[in-house]
């Protein structure tokens, strides 16, 4: 029995209380990950259901996903979102996703008709930063990227998700419809105008005219999202078939009760009344971003290198290490909020409630998760800050760890000799440079070469490199835990 074909699901899971005829695809979303299953489309839901809102999803999976996509549709384009703390878990199915398609399954043009549906005035995107193909150190389309070479070459047949976007506002011009509003979803800082430079860019290569009138046509506002959603397990799966009264669900989501979404209210062709729901709509998301980003993010960067090198499997488990919860409360509160533009904002209690999220133990927020894809999330988690420090001679000693840890864990091997998995987009780059260079302070002087990353002001500030070698060389001699426990947090005790 599936999840579509059942109607005695559990009293206590909540169904969607609408006629799922009424919604439109108003939006299509590029990526069905967990994260948009339990974030974005959460929102949708509780429009439809509170608010008689007629917006839906049409949902697109580009590379990865397809059983996903398979799954989604074999139940009716139904699925199921998980809240778990450890007063137990409570379970809805949404609905408002009315259309799934997969590019290789259902082919380009397939996915270019349903983006180029009059419809659809918004396409958002939750693709992962890597998926936007550009520079994290500078913010500006990634030319070398071989998907963006394919893309310059072959625009009818593009590869990329830019590339994707651009073919299907090609369309859409050519057809004299009117331009989608494009509104990334990503952890990036001003991921609106990231999302801008790489459209516009790879558009500029491609048609000069194309480039102008997405120019002048399209909209890229900003958001910020926060849910912690760990990856799906066999374990996550077991318990959602629970609740539904012995249902499997595929997918299914679990995630934590807590749900923030900053938006900038810039779309032309109109949007969901978000705000109805609890959403923000601002002109300016930048500082909420940057918050999210450093003391957020940043600080689970923090967590799970410095974590996972010190055998500790989830953000959870950290938080049972005194030493490591005092240096995550330091690092968010003395060294990324003096670098915030934020106003209005409590920030002391702002970390306390990250902290809190982060001790939530049924999550299993692994670490290797959090880890991954480091080389495209340090500028905007780490680096940044530390520039700002940088400027005003102002002490980040836990910055510097955190930048030596992702050093440590990218080398390969953890503490006890056994192999790391690193799952990266530069993985073999990464690699070379470790292969080719001595354990050590040579070992952060390869690693700095990476300009996409420390750009080139940073390898070439002396106190940044030292900082740095010195964290290095300290996790070597000591390892993770002792190197967390000596940071210069000046209290009596490891508690705050």
């Amino acid at each position: 029995m599936t999840l579509s074909s059942n109607g005695t699901l559990p009293a206590a899971i909540a169904q969607p209380g609408y006629d799922r005829q009424q919604l439109k695809p108003r939006i299509l979303h590029l990526g069905f990950g967990a994260f948009f299953r339990a974030h974005q489309a959460v929102y949708a839901e509780r429009l439809a259901n509170d608010h008689a809102s007629d917006w839906g999803y049409a949902v697109v999976s580009m590379h990865n996903g397809q059983q996903k996509i398979a799954d989604l549709q074999q139940q009716g384009l139904l699925y199921t979102v998980a809240e778990m703390d450890g007063t137990g878990w409570r379970g809805q199915v949404v609905g408002v996703v009315r259309q799934a398609l997969h590019l290789q399954v259902d082919g380009l043009e397939a996915v270019l008709e349903a983006m180029a549906q009059p419809e659809v005035a918004i396409v958002s995107l939750t693709i992962s930063e890597k998926g936007y193909c550009y520079q994290p150190a500078s913010g500006q389309l990634l030319s070398e990227h071989p998907d963006i070479q394919h893309d310059i070459a072959n625009p009818l047949h593009p590869q990329s998700a830019p590339g994707l976007i651009l073919a299907a506002l090609r369309l859409r011009r050519e057809r004299g419809l009117p331009a989608f509003a494009v509104m990334s979803c990503d952890n990036m800082p001003a991921n609106g105008q990231v999302t801008r430079n790489v459209l516009c860019q790879l558009a500029q290569r491609q048609d000069a005219e194309l480039a102008d009138w997405v120019t002048q046509q399209v909209a890229f506002p900003s958001t910020m999202v926060d849910r912690i959603v760990p990856a799906v397990t066999a374990e996550t799966q077991q318990r959602i078939a629970g609740l539904l009264g012995g249902i499997a669900d595929p997918a299914g989501v679990a995630c934590e009760p807590f749900s923030q979404w900053v938006i900038e209210d810039n779309f032309p062709q109109g949007r969901p009344a978000w705000e109805k729901v609890g959403a923000e709509l601002v002109h300016d998301v930048l500082p909420y971003e940057e918050m999210k980003l450093r003391m957020l993010n940043g600080s689970h960067s923090f967590l799970a290198y410095l974590g996972y090198l010190a055998g500790y499997a989830h953000i959870s488990d950290c938080m049972q290490d005194a030493y490591f919860e005092r240096a995550a409360r330091h690092l968010m509160l003395a060294e990324q909020a003096p670098t915030l533009q934020v106003c209005g904002v409590d920030l002391a209690q702002y970390a306390d409630s990250l902290l809190a999220r982060y001790r939530n133990t049924a999550l299993k927020h692994r670490t290797w998760q959090i880890a991954m894809d480091g080389t495209q999330k340090l500028p905007q988690r780490l680096l940044d800050a530390i520039r700002l420090h940088l400027a005003q001679d102002s002490d980040f000693s836990c910055l510097a760890l955190g930048v030596a840890a992702w050093m440590r864990y990218v080398g390969g091997q953890d503490e006890q000799g056994q192999a790391i998995d690193i799952s990266d987009p530069l993985r073999e780059r990464l690699a070379d440079l470790v292969g080719n260079s001595r354990e050590g302070a040579e070992r952060v002087r390869a690693l700095l070469q990476l300009e996409t990353v420390f750009g080139r002001d940073l390898p070439d500030n002396s106190r940044f490199v030292k900082a740095v070698t010195d964290a290095y060389l300290a996790l070597l001699a000591q390892g993770a835990k002792a190197s967390v426990a000596a940071l210069p947090i000046h209290q009596d005790s490891p508690q705050e």
